[in-house]
């Protein structure tokens, strides 16, 4: 297997490299802000230097309390409400996947305990999630949404792994109040740098009108996601399309079991045995550049559960292919 860790296209490598070096002096704030916002359909946009950067802006603009998933989201999520004193609420959820009858039973015993208020406007909470659960399970973000609003509780999108959605359900700001995410590697938009925040709420940028000012992407980031955001649509589906293929064909072809194989994602989570044995092993195989595209669990950002996740998303668009991906399937054949 030939297998190469994602990149930058080569357009937004020379483009970027033009800012750096003079050659190309325009402001692309504001350019990649407005084609972000019209990507997530949000009328405002704002460029920082990092996905966490963008989870602490969000953050910090919440009255209430943070709610997040006990699983498959990011442990950002967890440090960041920690780190800004917020009172920080854990709802249980189907490996990752949002539960709605839980997400319920919590804000419930949330409110009795004055950790959520179900009627103040000016003092919402949040359910702060990923687009995917572990990367590997897409969320029902319409669903997720329409209860949350009904329960005056806001939705924040964690949209790294899923901008530029060809269906239109995932990091869309018709539904999600606020979208964030990072553009670092090996991210859908991939410039090796920076993060975003989108809202239809002006009022979320002024709370946090000096975190965004002190946190915000240089020239040269703004340009590389410019750019990059032309190729986000094409990024995606090809990754989802792979993993797609790979889920049936583990188990159709092999003895694992996959988690969510019926369900969009951008990895591949197997159950296994032995998580550290078999991660050691794919790891010797699935040779990655400097990279890695194996993540053992239990792992919060992926499933607490006794499995291996096989990260697509970390793969150049030129290594997926039917050759590749059916190595793959051979190679794990022989650990199954």
């Amino acid at each position: 297997m030939n297998l190469k860790f994602k990149k930058p296209s080569k357009e937004t490598q020379m483009t970027m490299s033009k800012v750096a070096s003079g050659e190309d002096n325009q402001d692309y704030h504001s350019l990649a802000e407005d084609k972000l916002a019209s990507i997530t359909n949000h009328t405002n946009a704002k460029l920082v230097n990092s996905g966490n950067s963008a989870i602490m802006a969000a953050m910090n603009s919440i009255d209430g309390a943070i709610i997040i998933p006990d699983q498959g989201a990011w442990n950002g999520f967890k440090q960041i409400a920690k780190f800004l004193n917020k009172d920080l609420i854990t709802v249980k959820t189907n490996k990752g996947l949002i539960d709605l009858d839980n997400l319920y039973e919590s804000i419930i015993s949330s409110s009795e305990n004055n950790l959520v208020d179900l009627d103040d406007e000016n003092n919402k909470s949040a359910l702060f999630l990923t687009s995917f659960a572990a990367y590997t399970a897409e969320q029902d973000m319409k669903a997720i949404c329409d209860f949350a609003h009904k329960n005056n509780i806001l939705v924040v999108e964690d949209a790294s792994g899923a901008i530029g959605d060809y269906e239109n359900r995932l990091a869309n700001g018709d539904y999600s109040d606020v979208i964030i995410g990072s553009t670092g590697s090996p991210k859908i938009v991939n410039v090796e740098d920076g993060g975003f925040i989108t809202t239809n709420d002006e009022t979320l940028f002024e709370k946090s009108n000096l975190l965004l000012k002190t946190m915000k992407a240089s020239n040269i980031t703004s340009c590389g996601i410019y750019n990059e955001l032309d190729y986000a649509e094409e990024n995606l589906k090809r990754t989802i399309d792979a993993c797609s293929y790979l889920k049936e064909e583990i188990e159709k072809e092999t003895n694992f079991s996959v988690f969510h194989a019926d369900k969009r994602g951008i990895n591949v989570i197997m159950e296994t045995d032995d998580p550290k044995s078999l991660s050691y092993k794919l790891r010797q195989e699935f040779v990655l550049d400097s990279h890695g595209m194996i993540t053992k669990c239990p792992n919060y950002n992926r499933l607490k559960e006794k499995a291996v996740a096989i990260e697509i998303k970390n793969l150049d668009l030129s290594c997926l292919t039917y050759d590749n991906l059916d190595e793959m399937i051979f190679v794990l054949n022989k650990f199954d």
